[in-house]
């Protein structure tokens, strides 16, 4: 990678560079602009733990998010994100530079003023991104040891959302959309069985990452195929969880506004009858 030459100092943490191959680019890591001049140059291989802007509206994004973060917090944040990209060994996509570091400015901030913030979808975000939420939960005690302040719970699960979104390439809206129609459709199994789910239970984690996943496969377009003869059997043996699986699948069409695959059906209604039995 050829070095990059600095076009302006924006604080210790970022620089406004020019690459042959990138053009310009924001370079962010800690304490990478101290004591740097305009027309320098930074050799790259020398300098570890870099993040990169190419994206242009990522960059002007990025800049206007400057002038209100505090030092010592934006140190810690990018401290967290390089664990971030340490722990998934993969490329993060640019937006959670601006996004992450907008939100945990703002959570650190609110915190040390002692405000707290509750987070509606915490319990499905646990059973969803395990591992985002594991992260997540490595992130909040990295910056209660550089900061000192201790972020609460929800903030975990807010932290593994933008994670997730890092990772998949997905909108934080997107990401929230999906959380939030598997709460509404788990909420809808509950009033139909007359039945309240332990939240911390095998059962609901199993639940929640069925209806995931098919929240995925049709979001990617894949295609399910149907086992033969076994959707007239299903709708007769068990008339209540197919009819079910289809007011959910009605739901998820609705949300997501694509087709959803009558296989679906088949699958769905099999997780229910399983859920259904262990209630009776």
């Amino acid at each position: 990678m050829a070095n990059f030459l600095i076009e302006k100092v924006l604080n210790n943490n970022v620089l406004i560079a020019e690459h042959p191959s990138y053009q310009e680019v924001v370079l962010i890591g800690k304490g990478i602009g101290f004591n740097r001049k305009q027309g320098e140059y930074i050799d790259t291989e020398k300098v570890e733990k870099l993040f990169v802007l190419k994206n242009e509206r990522e960059q002007q994004n990025y800049i206007q998010l400057l002038p209100f973060i505090n030092s010592e917090y934006h140190e810690a944040i990018i401290s967290a994100i390089e664990h971030i990209k340490k722990r998934i060994n993969n490329e993060l996509n640019e937006h959670i530079h601006v996004a992450l570091t907008d939100h945990l400015m703002f959570a650190l901030t609110r915190v040390s003023q002692g405000v707290d913030f509750n987070n509606p979808l915490l319990v499905e975000t646990r059973a969803l991104y395990r591992f985002e939420y594991e992260i997540a939960t490595e992130v909040v005690a990295l910056l209660k040891e550089k900061t000192g302040i201790a972020l609460p719970e929800g903030e975990i699960g807010f932290i593994a959302l933008h994670v997730h979104s890092g990772i998949t390439n997905r909108t934080l809206s997107e990401v929230n959309q999906h959380s939030q129609l598997v709460s509404d459709l788990v909420e809808m199994v509950e009033d139909q069985f007359e039945i309240e789910i332990d939240k911390e239970s095998i059962d609901y984690k199993r639940l929640v990452r069925h209806l995931r996943y098919a929240i995925e496969r049709v979001t990617n377009g894949e295609t399910v195929s149907e086992p033969e003869k076994i959707t007239s059997l299903l709708k007769e043996e068990y008339p209540l969880c197919y009819n079910l699986s289809w007011k959910l699948i009605k739901v998820m069409q609705q949300t997501l506004k694509m087709k959803v695959f009558d296989a679906e059906a088949v699958y769905l209604t099999l997780h229910l009858q399983r859920l259904q039995n262990k209630f009776k």
